[in-house]
């Protein structure tokens, strides 16, 4: 992954991950998706979402006001 990337979201479920995602895209904000729960057993891992460092704060922002994560 490119450098300037943070972390900011981790979820076990895929769905919930992918929300944030598309919240942040939507608000034009570029997010990526790294997928780190094991292939077999998807109990194990979490998925992470990152935006570039630029858009930290208006991710941070909009993730709250959209409360995706309750």
């Amino acid at each position: 992954m490119e450098k300037n990337w943070i972390k900011i979201f981790v979820s076990s479920n895929y769905y919930q991950s992918e929300m944030v995602k598309q919240a942040l895209t939507w608000h034009n904000i570029e997010a990526v998706l790294m997928n780190k729960q094991d292939s077999s057993h998807r109990n194990f891992g979490e998925i992470e979402v990152y935006v570039h460092q630029a858009d930290f704060s208006n991710a941070i922002e909009i993730i709250i006001l959209n409360q995706i994560t309750s």
